[in-house]
């Protein structure tokens, strides 16, 4: 039987829609304890500090502030024992549950292990292991700490959540989300790609040629001269603080990194992108947007579950036919 397509939404009901579903998410995890955030993302990918964003708007909407936030290099178990005490840890989206980036998920064990007595909330993750027996090593972390629960972006998530790892586990859209509509710039060119460089990139080859003005690019690198003059400038500003100045340090670090990224991908009429973010931040941003998938599907599994009705959105499974998809929605935007 032929599934029954999404009905189509307008690009701003979707965005308030996924928020709303957010809010439904985690509003039973908010309270009055002190809590940490931690592993925020300090490293030049832009996504995962659009997360972080959508994280931090999240709970200051609800007049909260975490008491404690750390990256995996600044973290102090002690420290945040003492800011927290038995209050909810919340652990940092994205897409490093499993073994594709084993840091993280080393962290993720380690605290399960430091911190039984406190609950832990994963806010949202799409979820990709090896192999079954590779998630050996969670699942037994899990049971031991008996409070984790874990929020999970894509519905294959969801099922291997449920039938292996035994905690509870929760379906809910990308915290980018809760950044909200975004200032789309003026473009530069017909279409910009954003693709992929890393270990998750799926589809290669040279792009085909167009007509159009085409411009490509990854964007996992800055300027570090200035942001190591941001995390001065942060602390600086944070030392009549002390308790907020490794948050504040934090958000200004994303917001920058998030704005270059708005740049990259505003340069473009139309996105061309492998990269899950890509396609969010230019939902966000109302850009006209095609997708490839990624090594595991993490874009086409998420777009499934929550971004399907985008009227601005077309998914490809080859170069050739993102290009003609980009033309196709080309041809749009400069109709309208």
């Amino acid at each position: 039987m032929t599934a029954t397509p999404a009905p189509a939404l307008s690009n701003t009901a979707l965005i308030d829609m996924l928020n709303a579903r957010l809010e439904t998410a985690l509003a039973p995890y908010l309270s009055d304890a002190p809590f940490a955030l931690v592993d925020f993302p300090d490293h030049a990918n832009v996504g995962d500090s659009a997360i972080w964003l959508g994280e931090t708007t999240f709970f200051a909407r609800h007049g909260k502030r975490p008491h404690y936030c750390s990256s995996l290099k600044t973290h102090d178990h002690d420290a945040m024992r003492k800011a927290i005490g038995t209050g909810p840890i919340f652990l940092h989206g994205g897409g490093n549950f499993g073994t594709l980036w084993q840091a993280h998920q080393d962290f993720r064990i380690a605290l399960m292990e430091r911190f039984p007595g406190n609950p832990i909330i994963q806010l949202p993750q799409s979820i990709h292991f090896e192999s079954d027996a590779a998630a050996d090593a969670t699942v037994a972390a899990i049971a031991r700490h008996g409070g984790f629960t874990l929020l999970v972006r894509d519905t294959p998530s969801q099922a291997f959540a449920e039938q292996r790892l035994g905690c509870e586990t929760i379906l809910a859209p990308d915290m980018a989300f809760c950044m909200g509509v975004q200032r789309r710039g003026a473009p530069a060119h017909d279409i910009f790609c954003l693709m992929r460089t890393d270990h998750e990139k799926s589809v290669t080859g040279a792009l085909p040629a167009s007509p159009r003005a085409v411009a490509a690019g990854d964007w996992l690198t800055e300027d570090r001269a200035r942001i190591r003059r941001a995390r001065v400038v942060s602390r600086l500003l944070g030392l009549a603080d002390a308790d907020g100045a490794a948050l504040r340090t934090f958000d200004r670090l994303a917001q920058m990194r998030v704005q270059r990224g708005l740049d990259q991908l505003s340069s473009g009429r139309v996105v061309i992108t492998d990269r899950l973010h890509g396609h969010i931040l230019s939902t966000l941003a109302g850009i006209p947007n095609v997708t490839l998938d990624n090594s595991y599907r993490k874009l086409g599994n998420f777009i499934d579950a929550w971004t399907a009705p985008s009227p601005i959105h077309r998914p490809a499974t080859t170069l050739d036919g993102a290009m003609a998809a980009a033309e196709a929605l080309l041809t749009e935007e400069i109709a309208a």
